[in-house]
């Protein structure tokens, strides 16, 4: 069983930051790759950035330049430093893990990240 915890959501005002985190505990192995995906209100979920863990990185094309995306691997730790924040980051955040061979992947239970005008 794998346990996901994120932490560092709340409520900012655009132009600000945010920093979250997510820690992977349990029956963990091996992490091949982490993540964030994030879901707007009345929107899909889509990925907002992953780190590989060859540290290769890929963000979504509206949070380029303005969200960084690290983890700590001695602590199953993925980090999302998120500056420049707009209102239409609003949504909840949600990390997730990829393990190498075939086991599925294991989600967090979400943040909420609200961004005020």
């Amino acid at each position: 069983q794998v346990q996901l915890v994120e932490s560092g959501g709340g409520l900012v005002q655009a132009g600000g930051s945010l920093s979250l985190a997510c820690t992977a505990s349990g029956s963990i192995g091996s992490i091949k790759t982490m993540g964030w995906y994030r879901q707007a209100p009345g929107k899909q979920r889509e990925l907002a950035a992953l780190i590989t863990s060859g540290g290769t990185t890929n963000y979504v094309d509206s949070v380029k330049g303005r969200f960084t995306i690290s983890r700590d691997n001695a602590k199953n730790t993925v980090y999302l430093q998120m500056n420049s924040l707009k209102p239409e980051d609003t949504g909840v955040y949600y990390c997730f893990i990829d393990r190498y061979f075939t086991y599925p992947r294991s989600w967090g239970q979400g943040t909420q990240v609200t961004v005020s005008s």
